[in-house]
């Protein structure tokens, strides 16, 4: 399908601790009698399972996704399962629903399957490992599906309740809200269930119930923060926030001029690497930090910048999330505007920031708008505002759009 599978570091964390549980606890005291190579190898086999399920689980979000136009940046598998993530949210409620739901009917689709695999070795009298492996396994699919239906983020049937609020309401952020209040009660009383169960014996059920509850909550938290800020930069474009009057670097200076010559001097992020008015690419603070300090005299700005051909450069129409994206998936702090290859200035993550804190401060978005400047032909032109670039008078110290004060 074209979407990039990451592994974190932590998989394999709980795959050791999924093998492990299955092998010494879980195993014996269902099938008690088998040897100690039996029980590890169903053990493995069933975490292999597990996470393939998972994978698969994501796998059917994303193709949902795909298929409605929506881009998959990429799977991610780690401790608590797997995300797919996606470059914008959906737009649409029914949309939402349909994706969110499609992981759950999957690990169902999947219990089933391996259940009635189960159901035909019991009748074919094949070896306890294999029946035993696939009980395991159409169990916990079938645990993972429900348990992905509890409506809270970021579980899909958070998404779920979410679409269906936002559905009646026509309100997104106002359905996320909801959302994000019923997830925090159900964090609340998983995390004090989990309480309940260490103090009455049972330690390690207790304190997975309580992670479980912080992942919720935490959870909760960041997709209100995520919704908030796609409704406020909707329809904003880089051009509109941007900084102008860029300070760019050649690119064969050595990365030690560019330490002393721009960074210790104008304590920028970032610069634009320009070569005969061409936009080569851009220097930051983390392709410096790559090069050893024996070699800065030695090397080159064009060795370790990022090329154009990265997608660090956009044209001035580019939406800022579109922006906001690209900086992430290229782990920069700035993205250059750029018109038919004319340098026209460049949006940081500062620059970001301060458009959405504008933007929620005056509720400016696309739930609450701002009245739009007036025609040009009946203002006699002044500029643009600094802030939120609507087009002023001559005299204006204040923008009337959004109140911000104007640099003389």
């Amino acid at each position: 399908m074209g979407i990039p599978i990451r592994i974190h570091y932590t998989l394999w964390f709980v795959f050791v601790l999924i093998a492990w549980t299955v092998a010494s606890v879980v195993m014996p005291q269902e099938y008690p009698g088998l040897s100690e190579f039996t029980y590890l190898t169903i053990g493995i086999v069933s975490a292999i399972i597990l996470f393939v399920s998972i994978l698969i689980h994501e796998l059917s979000h994303s193709y949902v996704a795909k298929k409605n136009g929506l881009p998959i940046a990429r799977i991610t598998l780690f401790f608590f399962g797997g995300v797919s993530e996606m470059s914008e949210e959906p737009h649409d409620a029914s949309l939402e629903v349909r994706m969110a739901a499609a992981g759950p009917l999957m690990s169902y689709l999947i219990a089933g399957v391996l259940g009635g695999l189960w159901y035909l070795g019991t009748l074919t009298r094949a070896p306890v490992a294999v029946t035993a492996t696939l009980s395991y396994a159409a169990l916990i699919n079938g645990v993972l599906g429900t348990f992905n239906l509890i409506p809270a983020f970021p579980l899909d049937g958070g998404r779920v309740f979410r679409g269906s609020v936002w559905k009646h309401s026509k309100n997104l952020v106002k359905a996320t809200r909801i959302a994000t209040r019923v997830s925090e009660i159900l964090s609340l009383l998983m995390m004090f269930a989990g309480v309940v169960l260490i103090f009455t014996g049972n330690f390690v059920n207790g304190l997975w119930v309580i992670i479980l509850g912080f992942f919720i909550r935490s959870g909760a938290e960041t997709s209100m923060r995520q919704t908030l800020v796609n409704e406020v930069l909707t329809g904003v474009k880089v051009s509109d926030i941007m900084t102008g009057n860029v300070l760019t670097v050649p690119p064969d200076i050595t990365v030690q001029q560019l330490i002393s010559d721009y960074f210790l001097i104008y304590h920028h992020g970032g610069y634009p690497v320009v070569k005969n008015g061409g936009i080569l690419g851009v220097i930051t603070l983390q392709g410096v930090r790559s090069v050893p300090k024996d070699k800065l005299a030695e090397t080159k700005v064009q060795e370790v910048m990022i090329p154009s051909e990265r997608g660090v450069v956009v044209d001035p129409s580019t939406g800022a999330l579109d922006a906001m994206n690209k900086m992430a998936s290229n782990n920069v702090g700035g993205i250059i505007v750029a018109d038919q290859g004319r340098l026209l200035g460049i949006v940081t993550r500062e620059d970001l920031a301060r458009a959405i804190q504008m933007r929620q401060q005056f509720g400016i978005g696309t739930t609450q708008s701002y009245a739009s400047p007036p025609p040009l032909q009946v203002l006699q032109q002044g500029g643009r505002c600094v802030q939120c670039g609507a087009v002023l008078q001559v005299s204006s110290r204040f923008c009337p759009f959004c109140g911000a004060k104007q640099v003389p």
